[in-house]
C-alpha cells in the first residue's frame, strides 16, 4: 500500500470513529431533548465541535435524526439484545431480556431512559422515515419477546393454550412502565424492582 493510500484510509477510519462518537452523544441527547430537539448547533456544543465541522458529517436535520436512531439501535443491540441472546431459548432468554433491559435503565445508558420508548411517544402521531425507523426497532423488540414466548410454549415451559402475543405484550408492558416511572421518579429503584417481580410472576403464572 502506498503512503498516500495508507493516509487516506487512516483519515476515513478516523472520520468514522469521530462520526460514531458524535452519534452516540446525539442518541444520549435525544432521550433528554427529544429527536426533534436535535440540531447541529446543540450537538456541536455537546461534542465540542464547530457547527460547520458537524455539517461535514450530516447534510440535514433528517439525516442526523436517522443516523442517531441507527446508532441508538446499535447501542441497544450491544447492551441489551446480544447479551440476552446468549441465554438458552424460551423462559431463560425472556428473563435475560428483562434483566438486560432493566440494567440498561439502571446504568443510564441513555440519560432519558429507553431511547425507543421516548421516540415512540414523541414520533408516534407523525409520518415519515424518522418515525418509521424508530418504530421499526420497537416492533423488532416486541417480536423478539413474542418469539421466545412461542419457543417456551413449544418447549413446554409456558401453557400452549395461551396467546403468545398477549403474554409478550404484558411482559413488555412491565418493562415500559418501569422505564416511564424510573425516569419520572428521578432514577428511583422501586419501579425497576417491581417490574422484575411482575415479569417473574407473569412467567410463573403462564407455566403449564
Amino acid at each position: 500500500m502506498s503512503a498516500e493510500a495508507h493516509t487516506a484510509r487512516r483519515r476515513r477510519s478516523d472520520g468514522e470513529r469521530s462520526r460514531q462518537a458524535i452519534l452516540r452523544e446525539a442518541a444520549r441527547l435525544a432521550t433528554v431533548d427529544g429527536i426533534d430537539g436535535l440540531s447541529l448547533g446543540r450537538l456541536a456544543d455537546a461534542v465540542g465541535m464547530s457547527k460547520s465541522g458537524l455539517f461535514a458529517h450530516f447534510k440535514s436535520k433528517e439525516e442526523l435524526q436517522l443516523a442517531t436512531i441507527a446508532a441508538a439501535d446499535d447501542i441497544f443491540e450491544e447492551v441489551v439484545v446480544v447479551p440476552a441472546m446468549r441465554a438458552d431459548p424460551g423462559v431463560p432468554r425472556l428473563e435475560a431480556f428483562a434483566d438486560r433491559f432493566i440494567a440498561h435503565l439502571r446504568d443510564e445508558v441513555f440519560p432519558g431512559g429507553c431511547f425507543f420508548a421516548s421516540a415512540a411517544v414523541e414520533l408516534g402521531p407523525r409520518q415519515g422515515p424518522v418515525r418509521d425507523s424508530a418504530l421499526a426497532v420497537l416492533v423488532r423488540w416486541s417480536g423478539l419477546l413474542h418469539a421466545e414466548v412461542a419457543q417456551a410454549q413449544a418447549d413446554g415451559e409456558i401453557d400452549a393454550s395461551l396467546d403468545a402475543g398477549q403474554v409478550a405484550f404484558e411482559l413488555n408492558a412491565f418493562l415500559l412502565l418501569a422505564n416511564a416511572q424510573f425516569i419520572a421518579g428521578g432514577g428511583a429503584e422501586l419501579p425497576l424492582e417491581r417490574a422484575q417481580t411482575a415479569f417473574a410472576t407473569r412467567l410463573s403464572a403462564a407455566r403449564p
